[in-house]
């Protein structure tokens, strides 16, 4: 079973490759073919690089917490499915636009590292890099009844209808491959399972990935009847939806700075050790993102771990070191469900209130009476458990660890358990640079 269970550091450093190799074959194949470019084709295809170069500045943080340049792939889009032509009226082959788009989106990331002074996500960038050559692949190189896709689509003058389902087409190709690649890269620096990784991505980007696809589509067909001035146009639509993204991402933080300090109430009246809600969040995470959970649930684990103390503030007297894990089972459960009943008075989180009001329950309650007991509630009893055993014993991991395996299977769940054990391996082991 665990050679089936693929990881995805088994794939971070071959993509990272991958886009190497392809991006330098392509300049190597592409060197005739660019030198000879000149006239409008130079043109246009030095406007491409530089919106490509731009989009790649303008980037942003998805739900999934990866960053993402929806211009800068959007104009790639285009570019691979303009009928741009060389001087001998041939199309401009699939090296040639897979040269000129990985210049401009390496240029943009140096850039956008250099003069604004933002990290840049390489991995991310080799991934969007490989996934950027499939839709030229596909239009130019590829054959179809003896001729390139971009040939039919000119014979297709007849039936537009069929050029534009074709560019849909290619398009969604390649998004999803894109998409799958992106999703490895970052699963591979959350230690998480591919598969799981790939379809909370195309879950949670569904709908930005169908404005990529129809934007780079419209440019393309476009572009036939405005010329060029058709890529600032529909790329228009797209800065717009930039700044709302921008403007969603900084409300969540808002959202997110908001419950951190409810959840410091505890410590501040002295209910709780100091940080104990940011390690355990923290641990919560590493555990959940191991498991393979998706972000909208990584995001309400989040919300609870933060959370999960918040009911000691009814009682009457603190417990030594807030150790919830040292008190009486009907103690537990009264801060769990007093909890629960704060957060469930916002009429926001109920969801989350549902994670705490079970993060007592014992995990015999799923295996011998089949409760449904939500993963989340598992994970904060664990990471809980784990914070406050390690306080107890001067913080020794494997003393408390060994507190854990006495109850594993009756207060603690298994699976839960060994994803901890092997968190606490990562964070003893050196980490290396991400990509």
């Amino acid at each position: 079973m665990k050679a089936l269970r693929l990881r995805s550091m088994d794939l971070l450093w071959p993509i990272a490759v991958m886009a190497v190799v392809t991006v330098g074959t392509a300049f190597w194949l592409a060197r005739d073919q660019l030198w000879s470019i000149h006239g409008t084709t130079a043109v246009d295809l030095a406007l491409f690089f530089t919106a490509i170069a731009l989009g790649e500045t303008a980037r942003l943080t998805i739900l999934t917490g990866r960053e993402t340049a929806p211009m800068s792939t959007a104009a790639a889009l285009g570019l691979a499915l303009s009928d741009l032509t060389a001087s001998d009226g041939r199309f401009l082959n699939a090296a040639t636009i897979v040269a000129v788009t990985s210049a401009g989106m390496v240029v943009g990331c140096v850039v956008l590292r250099v003069v604004g002074g933002s990290a840049v996500g390489w991995g991310d960038t080799a991934a969007r890099l490989l996934g950027g050559a499939v839709a030229p692949i596909l239009t130019r190189s590829v054959q179809f009844g003896g001729h390139p896709l971009l040939w039919w689509q000119a014979a297709w003058g007849d039936n537009r209808w069929l050029v534009a389902v074709t560019m849909l087409l290619v398009g969604g190709v390649t998004m999803l491959v894109s998409l799958a690649l992106e999703a490895a890269v970052r699963a591979g620096r959350d230690h998480a399972p591919v598969l799981p990784a790939v379809v909370d991505e195309l879950r949670s980007t569904a709908g930005l990935a169908v404005a990529l696809v129809t934007s780079g589509a419209l440019v393309a067909v476009a572009e036939l009847a405005l010329g060029i001035v058709a890529l600032p146009l529909f790329l228009f639509p797209l800065l717009l939806t930039y700044f709302a993204v921008r403007r969603f991402a900084a409300i969540r933080l808002t959202y997110r700075q908001t419950i951190g300090a409810l959840s410091s109430l505890t410590e501040r009246t002295g209910y709780t050790r100091p940080d104990h809600a940011e390690r355990v969040t923290r641990t919560c995470c590493a555990i959940g993102r191991e498991l393979g959970m998706g972000q909208r649930d990584l995001t309400d684990l989040e919300y609870a771990a933060l959370l999960h103390d918040l009911g000691q503030v009814a009682l009457r007297e603190p417990i030594p070191r807030g150790s919830t894990v040292m008190a009486a089972p009907a103690d537990q459960q009264r801060i769990a469900h007093d909890g629960a009943e704060i957060v469930r008075s916002t009429g926001v989180l109920d969801r989350v209130a549902a994670i705490l009001e079970a993060q007592t329950t014992p995990y015999r309650q799923v295996r011998e009476f089949g409760q449904n007991l939500p993963l989340a509630s598992r994970i904060i009893k664990v990471a809980n458990a784990y914070d406050d055993m390690s306080d107890a014993h001067g913080g020794n991991d494997e003393r408390a660890i060994e507190r854990i395996h006495l109850g594993l299977g009756y207060e603690y769940d298994p699976q839960v358990v060994d994803s901890l054990t092997r968190v606490l391996q990562r964070r003893r082991r050196p980490t290396p640079a991400p990509l």
